[in-house]
């Protein structure tokens, strides 16, 4: 056996072990064996592939199109987002998100692979040539991930952190990247729009909004999705909105509804988790689609889209 090939072979079960160890902390089911593995995964390492090229010069939004990132909401290993970045580009589309760095509620969840994640990232990435997106969490590593990925993040605990918006406009700007900022789930729409101000005061960056639920009392749901906000924004401003239905509902079987709904409405896009093995996901497993529920939410919103006048990316 090669030095290199031991060597990722060795890394993986390092992470494994971590990943199971987690897993039994907080209750969860332990990741899937590498035996359990498709042969499409990377069980293979110290293989080299072709990198497809992606365009430096891109925009997420664009007219006459509806966007739709997709992936998990943590990566696992290198083996889980290579299986799902095959499905994302073999779905047609060119957006991957996974998080690296993981702000949980509870302390005793997983909080993702950090750094390594980022690295993995980047290599999937660019192995399937899909544009990749991650979360930042603070002003400190916002240079870090933004080395590895090409949209920045922000989620909707952080949507009020003025020190970390003002740092990725810097940064978004020194390194042409793209942002995408959540709405605070207690926020109101004029504090989300004053938020990216934050962030655009510091240079000419795309920014996309997110809407991705609001806590109200229902409590059936995990929030509750905010769809006025789509006319609602796109009246107050010129900025592009997308949803998250996943964080909004956090039930699958809700998932593929709203993406409908969002589309109707009038979204510039979509965000979503999907997983090939949900009830073993590490994160937030009950709210991502699996291969059979991506396919059906990518052909319904393709119907409505052209109805629309608009296609699916």
């Amino acid at each position: 056996m090669q030095n290199k090939e031991k060597k990722e072979i060795d890394s993986f079960n390092e992470a494994k072990n971590f990943m199971n160890e987690q897993a039994l902390t907080c209750s969860m089911p332990p990741i899937i064996d590498e035996e359990m593995l498709p042969d499409s995964s990377l069980k293979s390492q110290g293989k080299t592939f072709k990198k497809i090229s992606k365009k430096k010069d891109f925009t997420v939004i664009e007219e006459g199109y509806v966007t739709v990132i997709a992936g998990p909401c943590a990566i696992e290993s290198r083996e889980q987002l290579d299986i799902i970045a095959k499905i994302v580009k073999d779905s047609g589309l060119s957006y991957l998100r996974a998080g690296a760095y993981k702000p949980r509620t509870s302390p005793y969840s997983f909080q993702g692979l950090e750094h390594q994640g980022l690295e993995i990232l980047k290599e999937i990435g660019d192995k399937y040539g899909l544009y990749t997106t991650t979360e930042v969490t603070d002003a400190e590593t916002v240079e870090e991930v933004a080395k590895y990925v090409d949209i920045l993040q922000i989620g909707t605990r952080n949507m009020s952190n003025f020190a970390l918006l003002k740092k990725v406009g810097l940064v978004a700007n020194k390194y042409g990247k793209k942002v995408i900022i959540k709405r605070g789930w207690a926020s109101t729409i004029k504090e989300w729009l004053l938020a990216v101000e934050y962030i655009t005061s510091k240079g000419g960056c795309e920014v996309i909004l997110c809407e991705r639920g609001i806590r109200t009392f229902e409590p059936y749901t995990r929030f509750t999705l905010d769809l006025s906000a789509v006319p609602v924004i796109k009246k107050l401003s010129k900025l592009p909105i997308i949803i998250d239905p996943s964080h909004a509902v956090g039930q699958s079987d809700l998932v593929v509804p709203l993406c409908r709904a969002a589309i109707a409405v009038g979204a510039d896009g979509l965000i979503v988790e999907i997983h090939y093995d949900p009830p073993n996901a590490l994160c937030d497993g009950q709210q991502a689609l699996d291969r059979k529920q991506t396919s059906e939410m990518l052909s319904q919103i393709n119907f409505i889209s052209s109805v629309l006048g608009k296609k699916v990316k």
